[in-house]
């Protein structure tokens, strides 16, 4: 299966903010998504990077006070891995385990098409997987 397929089972949506935001802003955008992760973009939709919850939290224990205050480009991860669109699962979770890392963007060339996180991925996997053995109790039922 490919990302294109899973993002048109799952959605497209993207949560972002502008990278003039502060750190407050997106940490409101997190919590009121309940979603662990916020893209960063300019004013013309372009990713510039990706901030996580584990991005505020070492922010957190780096600067106890203020930096919330801060632009979001400060705690923000600049190096973001992407995929495309025709990306399997199977190498979108090779990125995840290899970069340590629980969101991939998905692009189109310089635009955002949506997003696959680690959840997606693991759920897609277990449908696979309960698939294969229906499919292998049908076989053998039917002998």
């Amino acid at each position: 299966m490919s990302v294109n397929e899973l993002l048109g089972n799952k959605g497209h949506a993207i949560y972002a903010v502008d990278e003039t935001a502060n750190l407050r802003e997106a940490i409101e955008m997190l919590n009121a998504k309940n979603i662990g992760v916020v893209l960063v973009t300019d004013t013309n939709g372009q990713m510039k990077g990706i901030l996580s919850e584990r991005d505020i939290i070492r922010r957190a224990l780096a600067q106890e006070t203020g930096f919330r205050d801060e632009p979001v480009t400060k705690t923000m991860t600049k190096k973001v891995f992407t995929v495309d669109l025709n990306t399997s699962i199977d190498d979108v979770m090779e990125i995840m385990t290899n970069s340590r890392i629980r969101h991939v963007p998905v692009m189109d060339g310089t635009e955002i098409k949506g997003l696959v996180s680690i959840g997606d991925v693991v759920k897609r996997k277990i449908a696979d997987a309960e698939n294969e053995a229906a499919a292998l109790r049908d076989y053998i039922a039917t002998g």
